[in-house]
């Protein structure tokens, strides 16, 4: 079963997938939010889950540093919220903090172009989410 992880952002969210061993996470592709209905974004979201038969999805919370839920924590409840009421598989939320940080220095040591960076950004902090969250569920199948 691949699971799939959304950074919800402003602008852009970014959507990765795990393999089906769920051992590796991939950038898949950015929703581009402009002129797009949410109603829009969840049909989207849902082929991408149909698709590549993800059977759990990921959501990227974004915490401020001292773990206290600000506007955009709130924001990405009530996404998780609907997500939950539209999807038919589990929907998780996970801590992000860092991640956008994370995903551009992948993408500068890959050397992308800015443009490219910022286009690509939101797929690559999905993946980072999605890698964490991986990680975290071996450490515990593991019993550590």
């Amino acid at each position: 079963m691949r699971i799939l992880a959304i950074d919800y952002g402003s602008k852009g969210i970014g959507i990765a997938i795990s393999d089906e061993l769920q051992m590796m996470a991939r950038p898949l592709t950015t929703i581009r939010r402009e002129r797009m209905k949410m109603s829009e974004i969840y049909d989207r979201i849902s082929s991408l889950v149909q698709e590549n038969q993800a059977g759990e999805l990921v959501v990227g919370m974004p915490l401020n540093m001292d773990g206290s839920r600000g506007d955009a924590a709130i924001s990405v409840e009530k996404f998780i919220s609907k997500l939950k009421e539209k999807m038919e598989i589990p929907v998780f939320a996970v801590d992000e903090r860092l991640t956008s940080y994370e995903a551009d220095q992948i993408l500068r040591e890959m050397g992308v172009s800015e443009r490219e960076r910022r286009a690509r950004s939101d797929e690559y902090a999905a993946m980072i989410i999605l890698q964490d969250f991986l990680d975290q569920k071996s450490r515990q199948a593991a019993g550590k």
